[in-house]
């Protein structure tokens, strides 16, 4: 018998052709209808490696010897199914199945090239795999299937290149996740689990809470009227729907109440909410966890988040550590960072999970903060997973670009796409807030304009000059950036909470409020989007038009007051950025900068700016042939956030201190765990940080050695010594 793996701890060993065929049953179990076959041939052919007489004693006597295996079924698939396009596919799987989906590479590659045509000329290097034959057998899969569904997509080479990328990441997914299930199941002994969410049971919480919503006044009346025309077409058959409701509409729950109709209307296995911000999932998942209860098991996946925090049970915390691998689950809220860099990674670990992106509802709240520069590549993800893999997609959002004529200009041209709120004429009740530009200040111009205000938002583009105003501002005040850690932003956002809702109750009429209870916040854009906070007024530094609407929804959210301000003002120095000269050019040809028509030609301009950089974020560009896609090159320059930026762990509490202790002991520590108590810096401060002997390195980890640089109400604070002046 030709063993595949051994179990831990034991002499109990599973053969190859057991391992090959529960592979196969499972990928074809994952896989679309089309890819069936295909999958089912892939599993059985991705370990005939191992049949080597090398591979065996390596497993048999525990030898550290390096063996390629994975080689072995690229080059077999083409003697047994010829060369052609469903031929490269499998090869592409297999060949990738353990180090990752390879780059295609080109003929000229010679076989030390770790690309896949580099590594097909290998075979005289390998030793004799053929013993498989005598126990694993394949049948052709039909081409005319992959040429099927390619169809569906491609309508010129680029799509097509595109198309087939995207397809072979699912089967490759499909591929993964059934060999790690496997493998996991005869050597640990895991066996698979769900987290299982009752659709039915979800819907009727729901829709209970917003029963006991209040709908007395008109902008309660008219909230109700927004959500009814949602629900109005839950029927409709489409791929995208487009969500656009303004500002305190309940876009989250309605959005969350019309997937749930949808998945059950439709018989859709999950829901994933897609949101852009790790900060806004915590007020998101306890929005849905409060409303579900014990009638869903969310699946929260983001980088910053550490199950090990929660209060869960031991058993469900490793639970939902196993399912975070492949995300099954039925709820799943994660970031847009997790979505895309999964779909458009090459490795395992990020793949695995593609295949149960399908056949589901995803919903991407705040659709417009869609990275401009990945544009193309998002929108054409999310054409692939509706048309080829029966999800479905809600686009929801505030400020709506025009999402239908970017599909068709940048991803899939005959998309079926429904826009769900049609009569916006309630929209202006929503409007909480006059916009008014106050044109060119400085600093002690503009705090002074800020003085005796009951409750200020002040939010700028820079964090250093968020730093500046803070110091330089009166009073009651409280400073928010990303120079300061999670766990020190969580709690001035908690504790400003407070104080507002204190103040709102001592001085509802915001009268005769005393100086000493004026609150003043200074932040950088990180608060404008899902922090549920509630201004008398709000300051915004001039940057793009999306930006200035977000902040303005911080001003007087619950529409407490008439006449509200939120003020548009610069400072008096160069703006590079395209968003902010976009925004400059027509704010003041708009009397409502909140309008549609506003809003239109802002996005307008925005994209057609830069139009050419969008079209050449492909992974097809340039490329002819599908042997030559540059998987591993593509994923590597797949970054949705600039990684121009360094984190640095910080002393924040008892639990940090433990953590950075044993990562300055040891080299290793709960790294998770301790994201929440690191700030970001550019490289260039890093470096200045570095020659102030303020920070070291630990484990791969940047730590603040000297705690007089970091001050909790502030963040990182520090001057550059003369040689960076």
């Amino acid at each position: 018998m030709k063993i595949a793996h051994t179990k831990f701890d034991s002499d109990v060993v599973q053969s190859i052709k057991d391992h090959s065929s529960n592979v196969a049953d499972l990928a074809q179990k994952f896989a679309v209808e089309p890819l069936k076959d295909m999958l089912y041939n892939i599993g059985l052919l991705h370990d005939i490696g191992k049949y080597q007489d090398s591979f065996q004693r390596k497993i048999i006597y525990s030898k550290r010897i390096r063996v390629d295996h994975s080689t072995c079924g690229a080059i077999e698939a083409t003697k047994l199914f010829g060369k052609s396009s469903l031929t490269t596919l499998i090869q592409y799987c297999i060949a990738g199945h353990h180090s990752g989906i390879p780059d295609g590479g080109t003929p000229k590659d010679t076989r030390d090239a770790s690309s896949l045509c580099g590594r097909l000329k290998r075979e005289e290097l390998l030793e004799d795999y053929s013993d498989y034959k005598s126990e694993i057998f394949l049948n052709k899969p039909n081409e005319n299937e992959l040429r099927e569904i390619l169809s569906k997509t491609a309508y010129d080479n680029e799509s097509l290149i595109e198309s087939f990328a995207f397809i072979v990441r699912y089967c490759f997914s499909c591929l993964t996740d059934a060999d790690s299930i496997d493998t996991a199941e005869f050597c640990s002994g895991r066996i698979e689990t769900e987290l299982i969410s009752d659709f039915k049971e979800c819907l009727y919480k729901l829709e209970e809470k917003i029963s006991r919503l209040p709908d007395e006044t008109s902008l309660q009346k008219s909230r109700s009227a927004l959500q009814k025309q949602v629900y109005e077409k839950v029927s409709a058959e489409s791929e995208i729907f487009l969500m656009e409701m303004p500002t305190g509409s309940g876009k989250t729950i309605c959005s969350m109440k019309f997937a749930l109709m949808r998945a059950i209307l439709s018989g859709k296995k999950r829901i994933i909410y897609v949101i852009p911000y790790n900060s806004i999932i915590d007020q998101t998942v306890s929005v849905f966890e409060e409303i579900f209860g014990d009638s869903a098991q969310i699946l929260r996946h983001q980088s910053s988040f550490c199950i090990d925090d929660t209060d869960n049970h031991e058993d469900y915390r490793t639970l939902i550590k196993n399912v975070t691998e492949n995300w099954n689950a039925q709820i799943i809220v994660t970031t847009s960072v997790q979505f895309f860099e999964s779909l458009y990674g090459n490795k395992r670990s990020k793949l695995r999970k593609v295949h149960n992106m399908a056949d589901s509802i995803i919903i991407f709240d705040e659709a417009h903060l869609m990275p401009a520069d990945y544009l193309k590549p998002c929108l054409c993800a999310v054409s692939y997973l509706t048309r080829l893999f029966n999800s479905e997609a809600v686009f929801l959002t505030a400020t709506m670009p025009d999402f239908e004529k970017l599909i068709q200009k940048y991803a899939l041209k005959n998309s079926c796409i429904t826009e769900l709120i049609t009569d916006k004429s309630l929209n202006d009740n929503f409007k909480k807030g006059n916009y008014v530009n106050i044109g060119t200040v400085n600093e002690e111009q503009l705090l002074q304009s800020t003085y005796l205000k009951p409750s200020v938002l002040i939010v700028v583009n820079r964090r250093k000059t968020a730093s500046k105003l803070y110091d330089m501002a009166p009073g009651k005040k409280y400073h928010l950036s990303t120079y300061m850690s999670a766990f020190d932003r969580k709690r001035v956002i908690d504790e400003v909470k407070m104080e507002l809702d204190k103040l709102y109750c001592d001085y509802p009429t915001f009268e005769n409020v005393p100086t000493d209870r004026c609150i003043t916040v200074i932040s950088t854009s990180l608060i404008e989007a899902g922090v549920d906070l509630d201004f008398f007024t709000v300051y915004r530094e001039l940057s793009g038009l999306d930006s200035i609407l977000q902040a303005g929804g911080r001003c007087n959210r619950e529409g407490r007051r008439e006449n509200s301000v939120i003020n548009i003002f610069r400072f008096d120095e160069p703006i590079e950025d395209i968003k902010t000269n976009i925004t400059r050019a027509i704010i003041d040809k708009y009397e409502d900068i909140s309008s549609p028509e506003c809003i239109k030609k802002y996005y307008e301009r925005l994209y057609s700016f830069i139009d050419e950089q969008i079209r050449e974020n492909s992974i097809a560009d340039g490329v002819t042939k599908f042997e030559s896609i540059p998987f591993a090159t593509y994923a590597k320059d797949f970054h949705m956030i600039d990684d121009n930026t360094v984190a640095v762990a910080v002393e924040c509490d008892d639990e940090s201190k433990e953590l950075i202790s044993q990562l300055k002991t040891t080299g290793f520590t709960n790294y998770r765990r301790l994201q929440k108590y690191t700030f970001t810096v550019y490289v260039y401060e890093l470096n200045e940080l570095i020659h102030q002997g303020a920070v070291k390195e630990y484990g791969g980890i940047w730590c603040l050695e000297n705690n007089d640089y970091y001050s909790h109400e502030k963040g990182i604070t520090f001057e550059p010594k003369d040689y960076f002046i």
